[in-house]
């Protein structure tokens, strides 16, 4: 076998010696506060079958896409379910790509230009970042979720030659916060100013909006936002993911997406899964289960303000709960005994947020119970004192 390069083996040493080499984990059978699948939908026995329904009806028996979609992978089920997601979140078009990070390496390396600036929040999601920094525009950070810092990082981008556009980039729920953005103060940025305001809504599609449509939809903004990124793999509990905006923005990235345009298709069963799941989110199982998710997220605030640990959560409505715990040592030594009870909480190290926001990050779903709620904030309480 080859040595590997020292430089290499210095990074993972350096690692090391922060405590924050990171390893793949083996979950067992604890209960469930890491996952993403908000709603249950990833193990839910009548999506499942639906989805197998579904293909059945189709007389679809095939395995794989069998190429990218502009070749041989653009199968029947691709139509139907691009028309079915317009329709659901109210847009023009919708452009189905294989994962959240690869609809937004292919946005964001595609649409901003060299002449364009792109300003996006400073705790927005890798995938964007990683599409941002492969495009060739001007790119500037702003403080998180501050509207006066965005203001003057536009003006400070601004020159008088400047003949390009703007895109205002960010999140409606973010991943390691669980907070949001003032949407409607965004709003009103972005048209004073003629930008083109991005929201990734991953985590909060199929948890807010009146059935699961996500923020933008809740505050009336489907028009106002030039495009949504929309993924699956949370909520939905299936895969993939799909760019929301006009038709002209569609046909743009069929064109030079170069992450939609050089990539084997999702097979059909995958697609199968997406439609299914849009479909039962609508039904009495898909509604109860984002009403009992809600629930319990009123129930875990609660329960953390009668243990009086609530001051040491960040501010979040949303099913992501964050507890700051500094330090990679000490979060990983709180989250272990929190497994060791049976409770699948996961510590969030730096530099994946940064040095000193270490955090334990409670995802809520609508399967777990109350007891299971109160237990595992009394086993923090515990860890804490």
């Amino acid at each position: 076998m080859c040595n590997f390069p020292s430089n290499l083996g210095a990074k993972l040493k350096k690692r090391e010696l922060e405590d924050a080499l990171r390893s793949l984990p083996s979950n067992g059978n604890l209960v469930d506060f890491s996952s993403n699948d908000y709603l249950g939908f990833a193990t839910n026995d009548t999506l499942y079958a639906n989805t197998f329904q579904l293909l059945l009806n189709k007389g679809i028996s095939q395995n794989g896409a069998t190429g990218s979609r502009l070749i041989s992978g653009n199968h029947n089920l691709y139509k139907d379910l691009e028309c079915d997601l317009s329709t659901f979140f109210k847009v023009e078009s919708a452009l189905v790509f294989n994962s959240g990070y690869d609809a937004n390496l292919g946005f964001f390396s595609a649409v901003p230009q060299r002449e364009d600036i792109i300003l996006f929040d400073e705790f927005i999601h890798a995938s964007i970042r990683d599409g941002i920094l492969l495009s060739n525009a001007k790119k500037y950070k702003y403080k998180h979720n501050d509207l006066i810092d965005l203001e003057e990082k536009l003006s400070q981008a601004l020159s008088k030659e400047f003949t390009g556009e703007v895109y205002v980039v960010t999140e409606s729920i973010f991943s390691m916060d669980g907070d949001s953005p003032d949407i409607d103060a965004l709003l009103s940025f972005t048209k004073k100013n003629k930008c083109h305001l991005v929201i990734d809504e991953a985590h909060a599609i199929g948890v807010f909006g009146k059935n699961g449509e996500g923020l933008v939809q809740q505050h009336k903004a489907c028009k106002d936002v030039f495009a949504r990124i929309v993924t699956f793999g949370k909520a939905m509990g299936c895969h993939g993911a799909a760019v929301l905006g006009s038709e002209k923005l569609k046909e743009y990235l069929v064109n030079f997406s170069r992450s939609f345009i050089y990539t084997t298709g999702l097979p059909p069963h995958s697609v199968g899964t997406i439609t299914a799941a849009f479909k039962f989110i609508v039904e009495s199982e898909g509604v109860e289960a984002r009403k009992r998710l809600l629930e319990n997220v009123v129930h875990f605030k609660k329960k953390a303000k009668d243990l009086k640990i609530q001051a040491l959560f960040l501010p979040s409505n949303s099913a992501i709960q964050c507890c700051l715990i500094p330090g990679n040592e000490n979060v990983k030594k709180v989250a272990a005994k929190i497994q060791d009870k049976g409770f699948n909480v996961k510590a969030i190290l730096s530099p994946t947020v940064p040095e000193g926001e270490e955090r334990l990050r409670f995802c809520l779903h609508a399967q777990n119970s109350k007891e299971e709620i109160g237990l595992v904030l009394q086993i923090l309480s515990g860890c804490l004192k």
